[in-house]
């Protein structure tokens, strides 16, 4: 039983890490991470951090012990990848009796988001097994995980490299 929390890249086809996370350290990992958020911000926005910032993140990330799953669809279309990795993303869910998905909500996508996902946990029978949510990013601070994954894995060279080791494995979704 673990929770999911998702976040996406948009750069170079449609990418989506979710991070995971057992029952029992979500409150530790929390305060863990909220603790690297410097005085006068309200959250880690990690294309917004300065490169040895996120030398810093990363290592620490990995010190608390941070594992996610990389979803990618490479088109064009925005829509289709978004749809073609959340629907990975339940089926990766229901494969490892997740109990939650939690994805960083954009109002924009809101109610696509919670249809689709209605619709994904009813088609793989987790009704009652599996919920989501769709949080703000300030609010959550175990997005920020999955925010920086996605960010340093779609970026490649050495910020990819220094994600490898929390990457837990990587599915590749043709749409």
């Amino acid at each position: 039983m673990s929770t999911l929390f998702v976040d996406e890249s948009k750069a170079k086809g449609y990418t989506m890490v979710a991070a995971l996370v057992l029952p029992g350290d979500i409150a530790v990992l929390r305060r863990n991470v909220r603790s690297l958020v410097l005085p006068g911000q309200r959250r880690i926005h990690f294309s917004k951090e300065r490169p040895e910032r996120k030398r810093l993140i990363l290592s620490r990330f990995s010190e608390f012990g941070a594992q996610a799953h990389v979803f990618q669809c490479v088109t064009k279309n925005q829509i289709i990848g978004r749809e073609a990795c959340l629907s990975g993303i339940v089926t990766h869910a229901a494969q490892r009796s997740s109990t939650k998905i939690v994805i960083e909500r954009d109002e924009s996508i809101e109610k696509a988001d919670r249809q689709f996902l209605f619709q994904e946990v009813r088609r793989h029978g987790l009704k009652s097994a599996l919920s989501y949510d769709l949080q703000v990013p300030h609010e959550e601070p175990l997005l920020w995980i999955a925010d920086a994954i996605a960010w340093s894995y779609v970026k490649g060279g050495e910020w990819k490299s220094r994600v490898n080791p929390l990457i837990t494995g990587i599915t590749r979704i043709s749409a």
